[in-house]
């Protein structure tokens, strides 16, 4: 093999071993919204046998994350990423992180329906732990999109979204904690809920960083200094 046909070989493996990280990442996001999906659905029915599974399943999300960072490691090492390589490694790993970081979270809403919550998730606050679950696990489908078509637009509006979901855990806060000074007898129960929608949010700012990392592969700016306008800003002075 001569030397343009050897370097042409190198980078076909090369530019392979990205995609097939690329792909690992949102197949270890699939797997981590699925379990979004199931612990806030037993969170709201009381499914415990559902919150079993998906404590159990949390494995499938750390071992993804293991083999990936492991890859990443191995690219870096002998491929010496540069430039727009190299932040897409970068941006995997960070992103891998988060997403392991969700699952995490995942499990905490999956262990609080273990916990003693009978009659304290009236309707009301039912409704709104749904409808913020359903805030961020769009925020999470919208991400993956944005990280699989390096989507800056997308990702921007995903950081926004964070916003909404924020206003919307403030919201259930000031409900439970009127449930607690009612009824103090309450409290306990209250508080595993609470304990719950915490980590959903958390989930939410999660995604929210994931957004970031997608904005640094394809333009190269960390959003925390350039902020969302300024990021914007460029894609309208670039023509995007």
């Amino acid at each position: 093999m001569d030397k343009l046909n050897l370097g042409q070989h190198i980078s076909q493996k090369f530019n392979e071993e990205l995609e097939d990280v690329r792909s690992k990442v949102l197949q270890m996001g699939g797997i981590v919204e699925e379990q979004m999906a199931h612990a806030i659905q037993a969170l709201l029915t009381g499914d415990r046998n559902l919150a079993s599974e998906v404590i159990a399943n949390d494995q499938r999300v750390n071992a993804l994350e293991v083999e990936l960072d492991e890859e990443c490691t191995r690219i870096v090492a002998l491929r010496q990423p540069a430039a727009t390589d190299l932040r897409l490694v970068m941006a995997v790993i960070r992103t891998i992180n988060d997403l392991e970081r969700i699952g995490d979270e995942i499990k905490r809403v999956a262990r609080m329906v273990h916990e003693e919550l009978d009659g304290t998730l009236d309707a009301a606050a039912r409704l709104e732990i749904e409808h913020m679950g359903g805030q961020v696990r769009e925020m999470l489908r919208d991400v993956l999109d944005a990280f699989a078509r390096t989507d800056v637009r997308a990702a921007v509006r995903v950081a926004r979204a964070d916003e909404k979901v924020d206003i919307k855990y403030q919201a259930i806060t000031r409900q439970l904690m009127t449930y607690m000074a009612q009824d103090h007898t309450t409290i306990p129960t209250v508080l595993n809920i609470m304990w719950a929608a915490r980590a959903i949010e958390r989930m939410g700012d999660r995604c929210q960083n994931i957004a970031e990392y997608v904005i640094y592969l394809v333009i190269g700016k960390d959003v925390r200094h350039a902020g969302l306008e300024g990021v914007l800003a460029e894609l309208e002075a670039r023509g995007e």
